[in-house]
C-alpha cells in the first residue's frame, strides 16, 4: 500500500509526539525515587510519600476515556496542546512548592494535563501515516517507552542527588516548552461524525475511582464505606454506558469475554509493576539508610530487562509462540519477586548486590509479558473500537498502577517489611495470570497486528 505524502514534515511531527509520550513516563516514574527525599524537605506524614505518585497516576487514570473523547469533538492536536501547556504550568509549581500538600495538588493537575495529551497520540500518528508506514511509526512507540522506563527513577536520583528534587518537575519545563513550539507541525484530526461528550459518564468514572483509590492511600486507614462507593459508582457507570446514546466506551468491546479478561490483567499486572518499583526506594532508603542515588541506580535492571525483553518479544518470540508468551513473562516475574522476598528475608547489605538480579528478572518478565498482551486484547478489536479499546486499557492500566502503589506501598507502611509488600505482589501476579486465561484462548497461535 502506498504511503501517504500529505505532510511531508511527518517524521518530525512524529518526533513530537513521541517526546511527549516520554514526557508522561519520565514524570510517572521519576518521583518514585526522589519520594522520599521531598518527604525530608516538605516535612508531614510518611504516608504522604505514595501520595507523590499517586495524585499523578489517579486523575490521569481516571480522565483518560474522557481526553480521548475530547479529542474527537474539539480536535486531537488542540486538546493535544492544552494539556501540554497545562501540564508545564503545573511542573512549575511543584518545583516551587513550599508544602507537601500543594506539591500533591499540583501532581493532581499534572495527572489531569497527561490525560489530556496520551489519547491524543495514536490518532494523531494516523493522521500523518498510513499503509506501511503506519505500522513503522506505531512501532517506535516501544522502545521509547523502554527507554524512559529505564531513565526515569536514574534520571530522579541523579537530579536529587546534585541538585535537589525541585530539579524533577523543572526538566519538564524546557521539554514542554519544546513539544509546545513543534506542535505545529502537528496535523489536526478529529472524528468524522463529531460526538457528544457522556458528561455523565465521565463524573462517574472519575468519581468511582477517586473513592476506591484514595482510602487505600488515605494514612487514617482504609474506610470500607468509600472503597464501596467507589465501587459501587463504577458498577452505575457501566450500566450508565449501556443505556447512553453516546457512552465514552464502546458497548462492542464486551462482546468477547476476552477484553474484560484482558481489563482485569491490566489492573492486576501493573498493580505489581508500579507497586514493586514504588516499594523498593522505600525499603532502600526508609529501611536502609542508602541514598537517593542507590536507589535510582537500583531500579535499572529493572527497567533495562523492561527495556531488552519488550523489544525481544516484539521481534522474535510473538510472532513464533503467540499469546502463550504471556505466562513465561509471568513466570519470569514471579522468579524475580520470590528471588527478592528470599533477599529480603535473609537480611539485605547495605548495597543490595544480590537484589539487582531479582529486580533484573522482574524486568525481563515485565517486558516478555506486555507486548503479547496488548497485542491479544486488540486483536479481536474492530477498527472503529480501536480508540475507545486502547483508551480504556491505558486507564484501567493507570488505574492499576494507583492500586499498586496504595496497596503494596501501604503494606510496606503498616509493616516496615518489603517482603510483606512483595508477596501481596506475588498473589496479583498470579491473579493475572488467572484473568488473562480467556484472552489467551480467544487469540490467535501467533500473534498478528492489532487492527488499524
Amino acid at each position: 500500500m502506498p504511503t501517504t505524502t500529505r505532510h511531508r514534515r511527518r517524521w518530525a511531527a512524529l518526533a513530537v509526539l513521541l517526546v511527549a509520550e516520554a514526557m508522561n513516563l519520565l514524570d510517572a516514574t521519576i518521583v518514585q525515587v526522589a519520594g522520599p527525599a521531598i518527604h525530608a524537605d516538605l516535612p508531614g506524614p510518611a504516608a504522604d510519600i505514595p501520595w507523590f505518585s499517586a495524585a499523578y497516576t489517579l486523575p490521569f487514570a481516571a480522565f483518560l476515556v474522557t481526553g480521548g473523547r475530547l479529542g474527537d469533538i474539539f480536535g486531537r492536536a488542540k486538546v493535544f496542546r492544552a494539556g501540554v501547556a497545562g501540564f508545564v504550568l503545573a511542573s512549575l509549581v511543584c518545583a516551587v512548592s513550599g508544602g507537601a500538600g500543594l506539591l500533591i495538588g499540583a501532581r493532581a493537575v499534572q495527572g489531569a494535563a497527561a490525560a489530556l495529551i496520551i489519547p491524543q497520540t495514536i490518532g494523531l500518528i494516523r493522521a500523518l501515516f498510513d499503509g506501511d508506514e503506519l505500522a513503522k511509526a506505531l512501532g517506535t512507540i516501544g522502545p521509547v517507552m523502554g527507554l524512559s522506563a529505564v531513565t526515569g527513577p536514574l534520571l530522579g536520583g541523579l537530579l536529587t542527588e546534585a541538585v535537589s528534587w525541585r530539579a524533577v518537575f523543572l526538566v519538564n519545563v524546557p521539554l514542554g516548552l519544546a513539544v509546545l513550539f513543534a506542535a505545529r507541525l502537528l496535523q489536526e484530526d478529529r472524528a468524522a461524525t463529531r460526538p457528544r461528550l457522556d458528561l455523565t459518564g465521565a463524573l462517574l468514572v472519575a468519581a468511582g475511582a477517586g473513592l476506591l483509590v484514595y482510602p487505600l492511600i488515605d494514612p487514617a486507614g482504609t474506610d470500607p464505606v468509600l472503597l464501596a462507593a467507589g465501587a459501587a459508582l463504577l458498577v452505575v457507570f457501566g450500566f450508565h454506558q449501556r443505556r447512553v446514546a453516546a457512552p465514552l466506551v464502546e458497548r462492542g468491546l464486551f462482546a468477547h469475554r476476552g477484553f474484560p479478561g484482558a481489563l482485569a490483567g491490566s489492573l492486576l499486572f501493573f498493580a505489581v509493576m508500579t507497586g514493586l518499583m514504588q516499594v523498593v526506594p522505600m525499603q532502600l532508603q526508609l529501611g536502609l539508610g542508602a541514598d537517593v542515588r542507590t536507589a535510582g541506580l537500583t531500579l535499572v535492571p529493572l527497567s533495562a530487562g523492561l527495556a531488552v525483553s519488550s523489544y525481544s518479544a516484539g521481534a522474535w518470540l510473538v510472532p513464533r509462540f503467540g499469546a502463550r508468551v504471556m505466562f513465561a513473562g509471568l513466570a519470569l516475574l514471579l522468579t524475580g519477586i520470590a528471588a527478592a522476598i528470599a533477599v529480603y528475608a535473609g537480611g539485605v547489605p547495605a548495597y543490595p548486590w544480590p537484589l539487582l538480579g531479582a529486580l533484573a528478572l522482574c524486568g525481563l518478565g515485565m517486558g516478555t509479558f506486555t507486548v503479547p498482551f496488548f497485542t491479544a486484547a486488540l486483536h479481536r478489536v474492530r477498527p472503529h473500537e480501536t480508540g475507545s479499546a486502547a483508551g480504556l486499557l491505558n486507564a484501567v492500566q493507570q488505574l492499576g498502577g494507583t492500586l499498586g502503589v496504595a496497596i503494596l506501598g501501604g503494606r510496606y507502611l503498616a509493616t516496615g517489611s518489603a517482603a510483606a509488600a512483595l508477596g501481596l505482589g506475588a498473589g496479583l501476579a498470579v491473579a493475572a495470570a488467572v484473568a488473562v486465561v480467556p484472552l489467551s484462548a480467544g487469540s490467535p497461535g501467533r500473534a498478528s497486528r492489532p487492527a488499524q
